[in-house]
């Protein structure tokens, strides 16, 4: 009798789970889904012919073999190769170049998008990350980034040590004038917490390497070549040019994904949601329970192995007959998350334009540095693909909000926030109410998990599921880390090799992400 694998979440973490088993083993997943569609925080939302993407999905990636993972089943638009991108790869050592079996023609294609990002602050566009150009002194002023210089080299011969939360991680990198200028507005907007609050771990994984000297030498080097590879080893990843999409968004990648796992035997239960984990009094997992949401039916599975991307908070809650330690229960309940919600906006155009033609703004998002609105961030859709828009001649946008369930502004309903959207963006300029045409709202519970509440003492938690030894965390709920798509995804193919070795130590999946020369700055494999 073949084995059986339980995956818990079909987000990008628990599809790759599913393919790798079912393509590399005889073990047989069954995914359970809570949502009725697939792709987790990597979805697509449908909206009367327009497409939203949850908080923005560049398939980008320093390793080569998620880069060939994604051309698998989503092939390279031939027009990529006939404009002369240079598509080559590092894979196991070995280089690889883009073939004719790699490029694709018509729907099923990822295409390549340039990538721009700005600030808008105080109704002006600053570039994304910052350039010390002529427009960034003009808009900022003389005596403005006088004090910013002065910042920065007052940070620099004098750092703040040791380095313990979010705002000192900045300052160290930035100097304290340009980090309340561009960084604590929107930074505070995202967690819901003082940057004194946040641990500088969080910084450390999510802006890595990036600092002043890093851009700046970006920004010289920008001017005589450009790096036109997918790849892009050895730049900072804010300081992408270019990226892959698939035509109709990112959930089009995890559909695609999930129609080859059912055709190769693996089973995807959508719109069910996990009742009980059962162990067998000691360190293995036997059973789970899974509830129908349509019917209220339970069913149960009986697995060999079981890999979890659903918050970990909610995992432990459903965990029974498994000793866990009080002392990893209350850390596990304690642990905390910001939830996300996303303002559909179609309109016949924007009050903001490209300067020199007056056509649509080319960015992909845009940052909101202003406290007049609560407002984080701006997505174009039309700017991700053409094809996310169902009538090219509208704007399609997204306004970004970041909060928690218990919020006032979250238990609004969808009307009163989408009129609250287009107020603020009235307020700052972007928009004018009499050009919208029609609104909608998204909502998404527990979309980042939070570096505070009792993070700090996760290690513990971790250590803990470590020994329950047919367990598996991946992805980023899974693993409570701020993982992108391509980090939940090496969790994953990690995770199955493990069991493919009889690898009992679990540390190299949590490698991922952590170190900066993880899949980063060295570009391993």
């Amino acid at each position: 009798m073949k084995k059986r694998a339980i995956i818990i979440g079909a987000g990008p973490a628990g599809l790759t789970a599913a393919y790798e088993l079912l393509t590399k083993t005889d073990i047989i997943p069954v995914i359970i889904e809570a949502d009725a569609q697939v792709g987790g925080l990597s979805k697509t939302i449908q909206y009367k012919g327009n497409k939203i993407d949850i908080g923005g999905h560049r398939f980008f990636s320093k390793s080569g073999r998620v880069i060939k993972w994604w051309l698998h089943f989503l092939p390279l638009d031939a027009s990529a190769k006939q404009h002369h991108i240079n598509i080559k790869y590092q894979h196991n050592q070995a280089a690889f170049d883009i073939g004719d079996e790699n490029l694709g023609q018509g729907d099923n294609i990822m295409m390549v998008r340039p990538r721009k990002s700005r600030i808008y602050y105080q109704r002006k566009f600053f570039d994304y990350p910052l350039q010390l150009n002529g427009k960034t002194i003009t808009n900022l002023g003389f005596l403005k980034m006088l004090r910013i210089s002065r910042s920065y080299m007052a940070a620099k011969l004098f750092p703040v040590q040791p380095e313990v939360n979010l705002a000192q991680f900045f300052i160290n990198r930035f100097g304290k004038e340009l980090y309340e200028t561009f960084f604590k507005e929107y930074t505070e907007k995202v967690w819901g917490e003082p940057c004194e609050k946040i641990p500088a771990s969080w910084g450390q994984q999510r802006v890595k390497d990036l600092s002043i000297s890093k851009v700046l030498w970006h920004a010289a080097t920008s001017l005589f070549t450009s790096n036109k590879t997918i790849q892009q080893k050895g730049t900072s990843t804010s300081l992408i040019e270019q990226f892959l999409y698939p035509k109709f968004g990112p959930g089009q990648m995890w559909e695609t994904v999930a129609e080859e796992v059912a055709r190769l035997g693996g089973t995807i239960l959508l719109n069910t949601t996990v009742a009980a984990l059962h162990g067998d009094g000691a360190n293995q997992l036997t059973k789970i329970d899974a509830r129908d949401n349509s019917t209220g039916q339970t069913i149960s599975f009986e697995a060999d192995y079981f890999f979890s991307s659903m918050p970990v908070k909610e995992l432990f809650q459903n965990m029974h007959h498994i000793p866990i330690p009080q002392e990893v229960q209350m850390i596990a309940a304690e642990l905390e998350y910001r939830d996300f919600l996303i303002v559909g906006i179609l309109a016949t155009e924007l009050q903001v334009k490209e300067i020199n033609t007056g056509d649509l703004i080319k960015d992909n998002w845009i940052y909101i540095q202003d406290s007049k609105v609560k407002a984080g961030r701006i997505q174009v859709f039309n700017n991700w693909s053409p094809f996310m828009v169902a009538d090219p001649a509208t704007v399609w946008m997204g306004v970004e909000y970041f909060c928690n369930e218990k919020d006032d502004f979250w238990k609004k309903d969808d009307k009163e926030i989408a009129t609250i959207a287009i107020q603020e963006m009235e307020t700052i300029g972007i928009l004018n109410p009499l050009h919208v045409k029609d609104s909608m709202v998204a909502r998404v519970k527990k979309a980042y998990p939070s570096y505070y509440g009792s993070y700090d003492k996760f290690i513990k938690v971790q250590q803990f599921a470590d020994t329950i030894s047919n367990l598996f965390l991946v992805g980023r709920n899974g693993m409570h880390r701020y993982n992108n798509s391509d980090h939940s995804m090496l969790t994953a193919m990690t995770a199955v090799e493990n069991i493919i070795t009889g690898r009992e130590d679990k540390g190299n999946i949590w490698e991922i992400n952590t170190e900066e020369s993880y899949h980063e700055e060295q570009g391993a494999d």
